[in-house]
């Protein structure tokens, strides 16, 4: 009986024990970029897109996001020859807030009647996890 109370209290355990390991799991991190300049009147956006393996850090930024930036700016320049862009990138772990950044953003530039608007697709840009 004694075994029985010993083996009945490991297992309890073990299931308390895995039960938040399970649930404080990784939450996926979301991100679209924008590319202005301020020589062409057309502003590149991206789809929101999830960031593979990565998660923010203690304080809430994304790590390395200088990179995700430079990404973009890279595609830009190199793919689509458009020298000298400013490119940003916006981040969250809530896909509906960070939709709702994206349409702000958006909506901004669409005030200014001369700036049009050009989407980058997914199948034609995406932001990847930068060398450690």
């Amino acid at each position: 009986m004694k075994y029985v109370k010993i083996l009945l209290a490991v297992a309890f355990v073990f299931t308390l024990c895995t039960a938040f390991t399970l649930k404080g799991g990784h939450k996926p991190v979301y991100a679209f970029g924008v590319s202005a300049s301020f020589t062409d009147t057309l502003v590149y956006y991206t789809e929101i897109q999830v960031l593979d393996s990565v998660s923010l850090d203690k304080n809430g930024f994304l790590p390395k996001r200088d990179l995700y930036s430079y990404q973009l700016k890279n595609y830009l320049e190199l793919e689509k020859g458009l020298p000298n862009r400013t490119c940003m990138i916006y981040f969250s772990e809530n896909k509906k807030k960070l939709s709702k950044e994206a349409v702000k953003v958006m909506n901004k530039y669409k005030k200014n009647k001369s700036v049009a608007l050009q989407k980058i697709n997914t199948g034609d840009f995406k932001f990847s996890k930068p060398e450690e």
